[in-house]
């Protein structure tokens, strides 16, 4: 059976498999205080959703996943038949997330980043999508000067790494390969180390990313939510009410400050969506530009416009 082919229920409720983790605006989704006569949600109980996403994308192994903004753009320039639903799982600012060992490179900056080699799991990762923007946009690194020592391949089959790719040995992680000294720096989101040795490329990230903040008007999300474009076909009622089950479970969420890293709806995450498509299309990820209108089904953009 291909994507394309699935067929779901023709009335009635359904068992969806779900490759969703627990965030804040998925409690109460998870811990079942956001429930549906429709809908039972059988989730795949995976620590990190992007495990997941190879086999969402290429065999269609869940009915509603997470998946990763970057991975997603990608998915949607090669055809598969996979619809966005905006509403952000993940969301933080990214500033913080490359960090130098100052034992090797004392005082490092992001202009001297060109020529050196900086570890990243995977090129295509959404993390390394938005701190590799910043870097190009915001202090004039071109991501093609540098090298990205990679560990994890592409989830899309169909993609080729460009040229700036080099590969890990699998047995290393760049966490302690930061810490030796193997490389000159390192994109790891929430698995920087709490090491005095190492520091932010970004100097005071936490001012950077909120004066980026004001001109830019959005949080970087890392983590939507996509079904399969035929369950929109098929079942618009189970679409609709899945879409019912995460915004409420959103709802009950409060953010930490003034700032919503988990925004909901097309046009709430425009600015975002449109920041990801120019980074990705710099950054070799797609070939050429998409328009937001593009990533949805008919359906979700009448039900979250």
């Amino acid at each position: 059976m291909t994507l394309m082919e699935k067929i779901f229920p023709a009335e009635g409720p359904v068992a969806l498999s779900a490759n969703i983790t627990l965030y804040e605006p998925t409690r109460a989704l998870m811990e079942g205080k956001v429930a549906s006569d429709l809908i039972s949600l059988d989730f795949a109980g995976l620590k990190n959703a992007h495990a997941g996403f190879k086999d969402m994308l290429r065999k269609g192994r869940y009915d509603i996943s997470e998946m990763a903004t970057a991975t997603f753009l990608q998915a949607r320039q090669y055809g598969k038949p996979f619809t966005l639903l905006p509403i952000v799982l993940l969301g933080r600012f990214q500033h913080h997330c490359i960090g130098y060992n100052t034992e090797v490179h004392p005082g490092m900056t992001p202009t001297d980043l060109r020529g050196k080699v900086v570890g990243v799991r995977s090129y295509t990762q959404t993390t390394g999508l938005w701190v590799r923007g910043i870097l190009q946009n915001e202090y004039g690194v071109d991501p093609d000067s540098v090298k990205w020592l990679c560990f994890d391949q592409p989830h899309l089959e169909e993609y080729t790494d460009p040229p700036s790719v080099i590969w890990g040995d699998p047995a290393k992680d760049p966490v302690n390969m930061l810490l030796d000294g193997e490389v000159d720096a390192a994109i790891l989101g929430m698995n920087m180390p709490k090491d005095p040795r190492v520091r932010t490329l970004i100097e005071h990230p936490h001012e950077a990313a909120l004066e980026w903040h004001k001109r830019e008007e959005f949080v970087p999300p890392n983590h939507y939510v996509i079904v399969p474009d035929a369950l929109c076909d098929q079942r618009p009622d189970v679409v609709r009410e899945a879409w019912r089950m995460l915004v409420k479970s959103r709802a009950a969420a409060t953010p930490e400050g003034s700032i919503d890293p988990w925004p909901v709806g097309i046009e709430a995450n425009r600015r975002a969506l449109e920041a990801a498509i120019r980074f990705a299309t710099q950054q070799h990820m797609i070939t050429k530009p998409l328009m937001v209108e593009e990533l949805f089904h008919p359906l979700i953009r009448d039900i979250a416009p």
